[in-house]
């Protein structure tokens, strides 16, 4: 029978909840909005995509880039033209590359001028030996803007040539207008996908036409909120942040988001049921939800902060930048997203509108209690399994794991690669992208033939002389980053060293895309202990024991490598890529360790919660039927998010997007759902071990006569 009355603690809840305290929230967050929202605009104007800004300063392609900024004329954008005809260039083929070179010599003349003495005597125009081909490279300062803005002039003023006759526009620097291209308005379209997907998944989850609204407009609140925090970190503290790691903001703090919202709102319709004030109901739920979901995001905020550790600029800027989004997201679920819930009342769950009443209804058993009951009665087995299925997937990491090149980064095949293509075949001398050396110009032979004689070069020839540095240009035998590619720049670099009192430094695109694996793999090396360590610790410090950290620890690794096997698998075997980007392995085991893990501390803090009363085997299997539903849609809500990444026409996004959604399907699906749960019932009460929970209950005395005996699970509650 329902009881109208409040409960006696009910009304001195409310009075602390007061009417105005929803609306002051609110209040704040418009304000707050005002201000941040015109400064998320800002943030794809900070963005740096070059390859050499991913780099720290130590490393000897970014010196050689930092010289050549500072060198008169500045930094100089490559770019190559490659003609080509199936029959053979004719001599009107030859004088229309040359009429070509002229106009952009006109029209991008250098900003220093040679020496006297040293003026071009004619294009620098090469045949190749098969009269297929001929070619030149074109020098532009950047100070005629970036290779993006460059590129549509230099292909459309080379549109007027005779009939036949191909042109691909390539180079380091056509490479990077390409690659700008796929990167040209990413943010937005991740954005609104993202918001797409997200309103989809609430509407199915809710099914009702309203209560979908509600936390997705707080979780864009709280993605414009943290795109403008981003913004301001990256102006006060020199961050460095690229269009890649702006799209993972984005997805980041939608998942995140949209999972505490899915959490609290179950909190908030059980409170419903049993508290009339919606207030005081709010304040339970926030009570019941709030440890896990700061819990789950201080872990993340942890495993990001170890990002701090590498050397990589744009790995290192991903750690605060991230933080900061998940914290912004953390904020705005716990104030704005219940306040406004409160606010609008029951009506906002209609037509399911959850009704108070003062009768404990016990409910049917559902789907994850049964699931829960079935696990219970095959421990050994629900253990096997899972551990099998997870052990067949990794059996995909003996799959093609080398370095993806960047010429495959694309999905469909831009110019600038094509070009590539055509270069090697008519040209395989100068199949690799040239190095540049700086050294004292008193060295400069000395530099030269040392790099002349190294093994792998195919040619190598002097430069410009200027501001006491001359630059010499050395061409690979080698396609562009290849094992042997890097192997030549390695002994050239040796060679070069070697001439005492020259300082030479070796750079240039291959030369930056070496230094980036070589930081990358010393960062993996560093920062994947530190991330196991630190989310270790927040896992003590959160269930108060030894065990369970471990046992989740070693669950959440086990599924890592699960579904990177299984992702290597698919990008090998069926998509047909040509490796992995060098940066997905470490981003994926940070979203996968971080993220993955908060399933299962959502689903061990109910299970501690519940173990106080029930013993840990109902306290289990209680919080897998509770919270089943909702963590199973929080990590469909997640694995959309990252699986937008799918949608963009880059390979390194496609991996990182399906291996995170992939690894967080296991997680919620099998890993938290049948491993945690059967591994927790075989360990019983030593999984919470050295805590009071570890501790047998104590034997229960004899009863008296006429009165039943008490069973151990009413003992164990009553002794807690």
């Amino acid at each position: 029978m329902a009881i109208n009355a409040a409960p006696p603690g009910e009304a001195a809840a409310g009075r602390m909840a007061g009417r105005w305290v929803p609306w002051l929230v609110i209040g704040l967050w418009i304000a707050l909005a005002a201000v941040m929202v015109p400064l998320s605009g800002k943030l794809g104007g900070v963005t740096k995509d070059k390859a050499v800004d991913a780099l720290p300063a130590s490393a000897e392609s970014t010196k050689v880039a930092a010289l050549e900024e500072k060198l008169p004329g500045g930094e100089e954008n490559t770019f190559v033209f490659v003609y080509h005809r199936a029959g053979g260039v004719t001599d009107a083929d030859r004088a229309a590359v040359e009429r070509h070179y002229n106009a952009f010599v006109k029209r991008y003349p250098p900003k220093v001028a040679a020496p006297a003495g040293e003026e071009d005597e004619g294009p620098p125009t090469e045949l190749s030996k098969d009269g297929k081909a001929v070619l030149f490279t074109l020098n532009v300062s950047t100070s005629y803007g970036e290779p993006a803005v460059l590129i549509g002039p230099l292909r459309d003023t080379a549109k007027d040539r005779p009939a036949g006759l191909e042109l691909k526009v390539t180079g380091p620097a056509a490479i990077d207008a390409d690659m700008d291209a796929v990167f040209d308005g990413i943010d937005l379209q991740v954005f609104l996908t993202t918001v797409i997907v997200v309103t989809l998944l609430l509407i199915l989850t809710y099914r009702s036409p309203v209560l979908w609204f509600i936390p997705l407009m707080a979780v864009c609140v709280a993605a414009l909120t943290a795109m403008a925090t981003v913004y301001l970190l990256v102006k006060n503290f020199d961050l460095v942040i690229n269009s890649q790691n702006s799209a993972l903001l984005t997805i980041l703090v939608f998942g995140v988001g949209t999972d505490y919202a899915l959490l609290l709102i179950a909190r908030y319709r059980e409170a419903l049921h049993q508290h009339e004030n919606v207030r005081v109901a709010m304040l339970h739920a926030l009570r019941g939800a709030a440890p896990a979901i700061i819990a789950s995001a201080a872990t993340v905020v942890a495993g990001l902060l170890c990002l701090l550790a590498a050397d990589l600029n744009e790995t290192r800027g991903l750690g605060p930048i991230g933080a900061a989004g998940i914290v912004c997201a953390l904020v705005a679920m716990l104030t704005l997203f219940p306040a406004v819930l409160v606010v609008l009342g029951r009506w906002i769950f209609w037509p399911a509108i959850p009704r108070f009443s003062a009768t404990i209804v016990e409910r049917k058993q559902g789907l994850w209690g049964r699931l829960g009951a079935s696990i219970s009665r095959r421990r050994w087995v629900a253990t096997i399994a899972s551990l099998g299925v997870l052990g067949v997937l990794t059996v995909g990491l003996t799959g093609n794991t080398s370095a993806l090149r960047e010429q495959d980064q694309f999905l469909s095949t831009p110019e600038s690669v094509a070009g590539f293509t055509v270069l090697r075949q008519h040209f395989p001398e100068l199949g690799g992208q040239p190095m540049t050396v700086y050294a004292r110009p008193a060295y400069q032979e000395q530099v030269l033939n040392a790099a002349k004689r190294t093994p792998g070069v195919a040619q190598a020839f002097p430069g410009e002389t200027k501001g006491g540095w001359v630059d010499i240009s050395v061409f690979p035998k080698d396609a562009p980053d290849t094992v042997a590619e890097y192997d030549t720049i390695k002994r050239v670099r040796a060679a070069v060293h070697a001439v005492q009192g020259a300082e030479a430094i070796v750079g240039g695109p291959s030369a930056e895309h070496l230094d980036t694996e070589v930081t990358t793999s010393r960062d993996q090396k560093l920062v994947i202990p530190l991330v196991l360590a630190v989310v270790l610790i927040v896992l003590g410090l959160l269930l108060r024991a030894i065990v369970a950290p471990l046992v989740l620890m070693a669950t959440v690794v086990v599924s890592f490598a699960a579904a990177f096997g299984g992702s290597v698998f698919l990008f090998d075997t069926i998509l047909g890529f040509k490796g992995l980007d060098y940066s997905v392995p470490l981003l994926a085991f940070l979203f996968l360790v971080a993220l993955g893990v908060d399933y299962n501390i959502f689903l061990t803090h109910r299970a501690r919660e519940e173990t106080v009363r029930l013993g840990t085997r109902d306290g289990m299997l209680k919080a897998l039927s509770a919270t089943g539903g909702v963590i199973t849609s929080a990590g469909l809500v997640l694995a959309a998010t990252f699986a937008v990444l799918i949608s963009l026409p880059l390979v390194m996004l496609v991996e990182l997007g399906f291996l995170v959604a992939f690894g967080v399907l296991l997680d919620a699906l099998l890993v938290r759902s049948v491993l945690v749960p059967a591994l927790t019932l075989l360990i019983d009460r030593r999984m919470w071990w050295p805590s009071r929970l570890a501790a047998p209950p104590p034997a229960a005395p004899a009863p008296p006569a006429g009165r039943h005996a008490v069973t151990d699970e009413e003992e164990y509650a009553l002794q807690r």
